[in-house]
């Protein structure tokens, strides 16, 4: 567990295994790529969310989205970490549009863990995985 510059602990194990519960709700079968994802938001409050495929490919939604959704629905708008799990042999990052989704709800100190399990994982930043995002901050 490590106490990070907000003053808050990350368990990054604990959130990973969040993230393999989700997984286990994927709906995928057109893919068979099941993907499960868990928020911390800054409260404390933990979500996790699964890929959900639609044979219409454009109405699919990712485990990112579906869980940081999850999270502003409850009223948790600044998020402080994101766990992400996909193939337990390779590191799964998210595609363009959940990482567009994270850089609007990021708390400026957010850590994104991508894991193959609960030993091994990388923690990298949202500048690292998203380098010159557009943001709110573009829009004034």
């Amino acid at each position: 567990m490590q106490k990070e510059e907000t003053g808050m602990n990350l368990d990054c194990e604990k959130l990973i295994l969040k993230a393999f519960q989700g997984r286990k709700n994927a709906y995928a079968p057109y893919s068979g790529f099941k993907v499960g994802a868990a928020v911390l938001t800054q409260g404390g409050n933990i979500y996790t969310g699964c890929n959900i495929e639609n044979a219409s490919y454009g109405a699919s939604n990712c485990a990112e989205r579906t869980a940081i959704f999850k999270a502003v629905s409850e009223g948790h708008k600044t998020l402080y970490a994101i766990a992400i799990v996909g193939a337990e042999d390779k590191y799964t990052y998210p595609c363009g549009i959940c990482r567009q989704v994270i850089s609007e709800f990021a708390s400026p100190h957010m850590k994104i863990i991508l894991a193959k399990n609960e030993k091994e994982y990388i923690v990298k930043t949202l500048d690292e995985i998203f380098p010159g995002a557009f943001t709110k901050k573009n829009l004034l």
